[in-house]
């Protein structure tokens, strides 16, 4: 297949990487100093298992390349809206869109702009950008699951999967795509907001009662949202995901926390603010997010240029 990996950040890097070397027919989307070390010297692809160099056509230009197959859209989530306008050369009448964002709006943003090109999509992966062309992944489970946004099978849908298959990547076509997006929007959410305002790692946060406590209890929010929104949430979310953070790699973080620490602008609002903005929208609290948002709001507003600190 030709596939556009729109956006070669930490997730669309590390999957990318995977498809090229499977032999797919790989474009990467990039920008800056990273684009420029792509065509230069490949991407380098960093694992547990050690380093490979990945060459195949990168550019900033989609006019370049014309109508694929498949696009992997790996942008951050304030970036979608930008991002499906800027991919229009890309798309023809058979390509399918699979947006792999946190979060559980992308989908939305892009079948506004694409309709029925549009597939529900997510991603898991401990992928990050090290340095211009150079993705790092520190191991725990890397998978994509994705599917129609009406959950009808269908033969395109089919031909991905079995793509991603032969990359050695594990994908799964969920029953209900909405559901695993909420499953995944529940799991990261309180994952990196947690793990933002405290600083610390995911070994750290689940270890300390108090802190395990935080974790726990913005679960139990973003399950009463996203039931209260009649999304057929498992009455064991909580303690499904919770036995999910136990088998995650000690040093483990999220990209908002990454960002937080590095001062550059977060996918926040997507996030935590989303949980909060999504429950006001059904009258349910969100008491535990809201903390956490109102304590990385000064943080994103510097990083976004809005405000100042003294000194």
């Amino acid at each position: 297949m030709r596939i556009a990996i729109f956006g070669t950040g930490g997730a669309g890097g590390y999957f990318g990487a995977q498809l090229a070397l499977a032999g797919e027919q790989v474009v990467f989307i990039a920008r800056g100093d990273h684009l420029r070390a792509l065509k230069a010297t490949g991407l380098r692809l960093e694992t547990p298992a050690g380093e490979t160099i990945v060459r195949a056509v990168a550019t900033d230009n989609p006019a370049e390349i014309g109508h694929v197959d498949a696009i992997l859209v790996g942008v951050k989530a304030w970036q979608v809206t930008d991002a499906a306008n800027a991919m229009r050369p890309l798309v023809g009448p058979d390509t399918v869109i699979v947006p792999l964002q946190n979060g559980v709006e992308a989908a939305t943003e892009l079948a506004a702009v694409f309709g029925s090109n549009t597939l529900g999509g997510l991603c898991g992966t401990l992928s990050l950008i090290a340095g211009p062309g150079h993705i790092r992944n520190v191991g725990g489970q890397n998978f994509i699951k994705f599917g129609e946004l009406d959950n009808k099978s269908s033969d395109r849908v089919e031909r991905l999967r079995q793509c991603l298959v032969g990359a050695k990547v594990p994908v799964e076509v969920p029953a209900d795509i909405v559901k695993a997006l909420w499953n995944k929007f529940l799991m990261v959410t309180s994952f990196g907001g947690v793990g933002a305002i405290t600083r610390a790692p995911i070994g750290v946060t689940r270890a300390i009662p108090e802190t395990r406590r935080l974790l726990e209890q913005c679960l139990q929010e973003t399950l009463a949202v996203a039931k209260a929104r009649n999304v057929p949430m498992a009455d064991s979310a909580v303690t499904d995901t919770m036995k999910f953070y136990d088998t995650v790699p000690a040093n483990g973080t999220t990209s908002l926390q990454r960002d937080i620490a590095d001062g550059k602008m977060t996918e926040l609002e997507y996030w935590n603010g989303a949980v909060v903005r999504l429950g006001r929208e059904v009258d349910v609290p969100t008491p535990t997010h809201r903390f956490i948002y109102d304590c990385l709001l000064p943080l994103e507003l510097r990083a976004r240029g809005k405000i100042d600190f003294p000194g």
